[in-house]
């Protein structure tokens, strides 16, 4: 997010601190190899699955009131063809002083629900921290961060937290880092993920709460970001798992598996 001058708008994998071993059997750079290799299985099964994402960002004062809100609801569908597409549901004319701009864009789609896959490791340098438990989930801890930032990309920096048995992320904290251009101020924020379909934990919700430090001002800004309704969509994919909708983004009728136990976000 950068200030809004006029009116209204809104290849070697380096591991730092390995010493311990984070299970008896399997060393941390073991753990990050077969989770990056899960994860590259997730980000694939998940372009096949339909949902509904409700973003909502507000300015407040140092009261905590309301000054300015952005909204935007859209649905993530299929065409008849079977091409990917967002339909935008309900967006209301923002009122934020704020300019959002790419590289909020950026994070909201790729940052925020932070996948590290096989590909991705090289680009960062990665910290274990420990054993963790995520409510009641075994969780293996690491510190994230780029090892260089490239103009136009954006980056995640903070912490992840892998389940100790399916070796996927299940909660990420941090903010989103890159190439800055003026002064720009990014939130951290955190994301939970669910079991959506008893094999990959799929991002449901992002919040943020945080003040954002510009040349000449703070602003406090608060966001929440909805992942809802996860459909897979038959088309050509030949996976077989979640419920099945058909081009409209609506249920076909075929049973789906219910969601597991997963971390428990804040309450809304």
């Amino acid at each position: 997010m950068r200030i809004r001058l006029l009116g209204l708008i809104v290849p070697g994998l380096c591991l730092c601190g390995l010493a311990a071993q984070a299970a008896d059997d399997m060393a941390p750079g073991e753990i990050i190899r077969r989770f990056a290799a899960k994860e590259a299985e997730f980000a694939k099964a998940r372009e096949n699955y339909t949902y509904r994402q409700s973003l909502k960002i507000q300015e407040l004062t140092p009261s905590g009131a309301v000054q300015g809100q952005h909204e935007m609801v859209s649905d993530i569908i299929f065409s008849a063809e079977g091409k990917r597409t967002e339909k935008v549901v309900r967006a209301p004319v923002s009122t934020l002083h704020l300019l959002l701009d790419p590289g909020d864009e950026q994070d909201l789609r790729n940052v925020q629900p932070f996948v590290l896959t096989t590909t991705e490791i090289p680009d960062y340098d990665i910290s274990y921290l420990g054993r963790e438990k995520i409510d009641e989930i075994g969780t293996y801890a690491f510190a994230v961060k780029p090892k260089k930032l490239i103009t136009g990309k954006r980056y995640f920096e903070g912490q992840i937290w892998v389940d100790d048995r399916d070796l996927q992320i299940v909660k990420t904290y941090g903010k989103g880092v890159g190439v800055k251009h003026g002064d720009e101020q990014f939130p951290r924020f955190e994301t939970y993920r669910e079991q959506i379909d008893g094999k990959y934990w799929f991002p449901t919700y992002t919040r943020a709460d945080d003040v954002l430090h510009f040349k000449d001002m703070q602003q406090r800004v608060r966001m929440t970001v909805k992942y809802e309704n996860y459909k897979k969509f038959q088309g050509k994919s030949t996976i077989k798992f979640g419920d099945v909708v058909d081009e409209n983004g609506k249920p076909s009728g075929q049973p789906g598996t219910p969601p597991a136990t997963a971390p428990n976000p804040p309450k809304k």
